[in-house]
């Protein structure tokens, strides 16, 4: 069975500083400095990376047609509140 090569390799351009820190970071914690950046990376990706992930994707919803019109909600809800609706 062939085996799949699940990373590829990239050139990054990195300010001193931060490569600085980097290096110090895996030196203490024995890792290399492509873990560190990788796990910074994933961090990114879990936090302002899945912002945008989701903005593009309720963006391709809304092109779709995969969308609820908030003044047909606000109406479904003001029926539940008034007791209207089961």
């Amino acid at each position: 069975m062939a085996k799949t090569n699940m990373s590829e390799s990239v050139t990054l351009r990195v300010p001193l500083d931060v490569l600085s820190d980097i290096e110090v970071i895996a030196e203490a914690t024995e890792r290399s400095r492509s873990y560190i950046i990788v796990r910074a990376l994933r961090t990114y990706l879990l936090n302002e990376g899945s912002d945008i992930l989701a903005a593009l994707k309720g963006r391709e919803q809304i092109a779709t047609g995969e969308y609820e019109d908030m003044d047909d909600v606000i109406a479904d809800m003001d029926r539940i509140i008034a007791g209207k609706v089961a």
